[in-house]
């Protein structure tokens, strides 16, 4: 491959598109397995490979969509361009490991078959809200440089 393409303009932005998206998703793989392990370390997940409780799946259901809208939020705050888009994107990806891990697991006596359809219905709202949060806070931060006087270029009118 030729680094004419990775020093261009658009060869930097895809890359930065990649680089947020790959951030967003080792945010939630990092929270979701830590949060897993401790709960596990703790006594309060059964053994890897036990059933789980409703309570508990419910539990895990809660912080994993947290953390879904924390991965949607990084990676439209590190996507060059099109925040929302981003982070839609990071939740198409999650949409496709659910279904992926619904598939792989339907049958294994994992738990109740309302976890892994909760894990796909909430795969991309969750980024969804992190991409709006973006884009909340990118207004506020707007309409505080108009009011201070700064242009969108950070110049002084």
């Amino acid at each position: 491959m030729s680094t004419a393409f990775a020093d261009s303009p658009g060869g930097r932005r895809i890359g930065r598109s990649i680089g947020a998206l790959l951030a967003g998703f080792a945010v939630a793989i990092v929270l979701s397995i830590g949060t897993d392990a401790g709960l596990h370390a703790a006594g309060l997940f059964p053994p890897l490979g036990q059933p789980m409780s409703n309570g508990l799946l419910l539990l895990a259901t809660t912080y994993r969509t947290l953390y879904g809208i924390v991965s949607g939020y990084v990676i439209a705050r590190l996507a060059p361009h099109h925040a929302m888009q981003h982070a839609l994107a990071g939740g198409l990806v999650g949409l496709l490991v659910a279904i992926i891990g619904a598939v792989a697991t339907w049958n294994r006596g994992l738990g109740p078959h309302w976890y892994p359809l909760a894990l796909i219905a909430l795969a991309v709202p969750p980024a969804w809200i992190g991409g709006k949060l973006h884009e909340i806070e990118q207004a506020r931060k707007h309409n505080a440089q108009r009011a201070d006087g700064v242009d969108a270029e950070g110049q002084l009118r």
